[in-house]
Formats: C-alpha cells, sequence, structure tokens
C-alpha cells in the first residue's frame, strides 16, 4: 500500500539572508560576480528546484525586502512560490552576548 502522505507536501528551502554584510561591504546576497550576472544564491535555488523544493522562504531584514524581491524572488519560476521572513537584530544584546 502506497503511504497516503507521500508526495504531497514538496519540501521548502529557507534561506537566511538577514546578514549585514559588515566585512564584506555591501549586500552581498544579491552581488553578481560570475560573467553573466549570477549570484551565489542563484546557484543554491536553482539546485534546490532541480531537487525538487516548491517553496522558498528568505529570512532577510525587513530592509532588504525590496532589493531581494527585485533581485532575485521576481526572477523565479512562478512554479515556485516565494516568501519573506524578517529578523530582526537587537545589537545591544548581540554585543553583550558576543564579549
Amino acid at each position: 500500500m502506497k503511504n497516503s502522505i507521500e508526495n504531497t507536501h514538496e519540501p521548502i528551502l529557507v534561506i537566511l539572508a538577514a546578514g549585514m554584510a559588515s566585512r564584506y561591504g555591501s549586500a552581498k546576497q544579491v552581488e553578481s560576480f560570475a560573467l553573466f550576472g549570477e549570484k551565489i544564491i542563484d546557484y543554491s535555488i536553482y539546485d534546490a528546484i532541480r531537487a525538487g523544493f516548491g517553496k522558498i522562504v528568505f529570512v532577510i531584514r525587513e530592509e532588504f525586502l525590496e532589493i531581494m524581491k527585485t533581485n532575485v524572488g521576481a526572477k523565479l519560476p512562478e512554479s515556485v512560490e516565494v516568501a519573506y521572513a524578517y529578523q530582526d537584530f537587537d545589537l545591544k544584546n548581540s554585543e553583550l552576548i558576543g564579549s
């Protein structure tokens, strides 16, 4: 008997892209580096889609929303569901934890 749960849900790719890129100097999440303007994130997404992922959730800082939508989300196939989740940074707590 076939499992009734089998193939009812596609896996979800969660990409953690809320980094501040303070050492890098710019938003490396959308920085092009290859001959045709590919971003590192493009390769991860491409592989995930080929592996059967049907939804991608980007965990970002709220101020990155439009940049991510324009440079990444809008370029994905319509067959892939895209969502954005915000991660807030409390720098005072981060500094206390790190010291």
